[in-house]
């Protein structure tokens, strides 16, 4: 299983095989892995070298740790095909999963400069700010900031807003959402946002900000989202 005197790095060989392993579902997604003392055996190498491998993997969500117990095989990523507009509600239930939302704040305000700006807003203007933990099979995956026009969804209330926003707006309120423009990135989570995503506070998280059009040009949503990097994963189809 491992050729010391391949060009490839040992610890890389083991990551190989132990991925071969959790898609073969030799290792069971929730159950452990063998102990690097065990692993350091069947391999013939040192634990330090196995423990390279396995940080390596649950830096990339494949594994977990859980302290004084052992490390443990995640649930498969979800993913999130970027060549459409969708919301969150319809990609889980795309996937087969029930999407559920937690709210943690639903309030008017005047929104800071830079959220007015890129909303289009005049001087003076309100929105409504929402927060949610949005759920896919009732573990969190994601924290929502969500900033809508006040005269773009005129009477909005928090029993309105408990599924989809998009269906809302073209169901409820018949206006047609046209395109969004997102921006991605990784960072560390925030010590708030840790809470509520249940992971731990040093976690990797990727933070979008999306802004949504309506066909005639008028944003109607600006979202800044942290999204759990253990649990999700974005994919584009790139053509030339």
């Amino acid at each position: 299983m491992v050729n010391k005197s391949s060009h490839i790095p040992i610890y890389v060989q083991i990551e190989e095989e132990l991925k071969r392993r959790i898609d073969s579902g030799e290792y069971v997604v929730g159950e452990p892995i063998p102990s690097e003392r065990e692993l350091s055996v069947i391999f013939g190498v040192s634990r330090m070298t196995v423990r390279q491998a396995i940080t390596n993997l649950v830096l990339n969500g494949l594994l977990y740790r859980e302290k004084g117990r052992g490390t443990f095989v995640s649930k498969p990523k979800l993913e999130q095909p970027l060549n459409g507009l969708t919301s969150f509600t319809e990609d889980m239930r795309a996937r087969g999963l029930v999407p559920s939302n937690k709210l943690i704040k639903f309030e008017k305000q005047k929104p800071p400069f830079d959220i007015a700006r890129d909303l289009l807003l005049e001087e003076g203007e309100e929105v409504y700010f929402i927060v949610r933990i949005r759920n896919a099979d009732e573990q969190p995956m994601a924290i929502e900031r969500t900033y809508i026009p006040v005269r773009a969804l005129p009477n909005l209330t928090e029993e309105s807003f408990n599924g989809s926003l998009y269906r809302l707006v073209e169901d409820t309120y018949g206006l047609k959402i046209g395109n969004a423009i997102q921006q991605m990135e990784a960072s560390i989570v925030a010590k708030e946002d840790s809470k509520y995503l249940q992971i731990d506070p040093s976690a990797i998280v990727l933070m979008i900000k999306r802004i949504s059009y309506l066909t005639d040009g008028r944003p109607f949503e600006l979202v800044r989202s942290s999204y759990r990097a253990d649990r999700y994963k974005f994919i584009s189809e790139i053509q030339r």
